[in-house]
């Protein structure tokens, strides 16, 4: 039996961050033939719930590169490596220098998400309030209110490139964080980072995920750099021809793009959906 592991952005998702119509029935056929597949995409829990729901969705999944999995079945949380006090404030620091808001999240005792963040700085910081479902949702409090033995999650900010660039070089010589960074709004100067704890990532989760369904294969989907340990931990891997050519070189074949339904149309040959 196999496991299909989807990223979401660039890959599933067509460019209104939508499941189009096609796609959806795809995931039907595949659902009918008993096939599983789950998500592990960079965003959080409540920013692809909406996305995801009526998809048939029912598997472990994987959200901020692999530092949390959702069970939906048992409605809880459970969190891999986690930061350590010493490596927030270190991030924390390395934020608040370039003038730029850190959001750290935790995991509560009842495994839901708390965000704690300093004042806002700007009017795109509090567009990505609503991006990121920082709002009901998910409860956000002042970082001074962030309590002793939190269980630290991962931090993101966004900001202008320079200074989210500067962050990423403080956070890269540090032995124990990783972190990713991406385009906020198209065609502004506008960047998101994304840092965690090195012990977390894609490949470890979906690599969890196939234990606890007890799959023997991994076939997954993806475009970023983000996605390379997801790639390295499964059988089979594909990348979308919008794909960084980073990723390109390690698929195991570019297919389709992501706007013109790629992923679909693969894999209703790959699995012969349509006979």
């Amino acid at each position: 039996m196999e496991l299909i592991v989807f990223d979401l952005d660039g890959t599933l998702l067509n460019r209104e961050s939508a499941i189009s119509p096609y796609t959806s029935e795809t995931l039907r056929l595949l659902s009918e033939r008993e096939i599983a597949y789950t998500v592990a995409t960079g965003r959080t829990l409540h920013g692809a719930r909406a996305i995801l729901e009526r998809h048939r969705f029912e598997l472990p999944q994987a959200y901020k590169n692999g530092v949390m999995i959702w069970h939906p079945t048992q409605q809880r949380l459970s969190s891999g490596a986690v930061l350590t006090t010493a490596e927030l404030d270190s991030v924390i620091h390395a934020c608040l220098r370039e003038r730029v808001t850190p959001y750290v999240f935790t995991l509560d005792e009842d495994e839901a998400s708390t965000v704690y963040h300093p004042p806002l700085q700007s009017k795109v910081e509090r567009e990505l309030i609503l991006r990121w479902g920082i709002e009901e949702k998910v409860r956000a409090h002042q970082l001074a209110d962030l309590p002793n033995g939190a269980i630290i999650t991962h931090v993101s900010a966004i900001g202008p490139s320079e200074a989210i660039d500067a962050v990423f070089r403080s956070v890269e010589d540090q032995p124990h964080l990783v972190a990713y960074s991406g385009i906020a709004l198209e065609g502004q100067q506008w960047r998101w980072i994304d840092i965690h704890h090195s012990g977390a990532s894609k490949g470890g989760a979906v690599q969890t995920m196939k234990e606890l369904l007890g799959l023997e294969r991994i076939i997954c989907f993806g475009d970023s750099d983000n996605d390379l340990s997801m790639f390295q931990a499964a059988d089979e891997s594909y990348a979308p021809a919008n794909a960084s050519d980073i990723v390109k070189s390690v698929a195991t074949a570019v297919i389709g793009h992501h706007d013109e339904e790629g992923i679909a149309r693969f894999l209703r040959e790959r699995f012969a959906l349509d006979a």
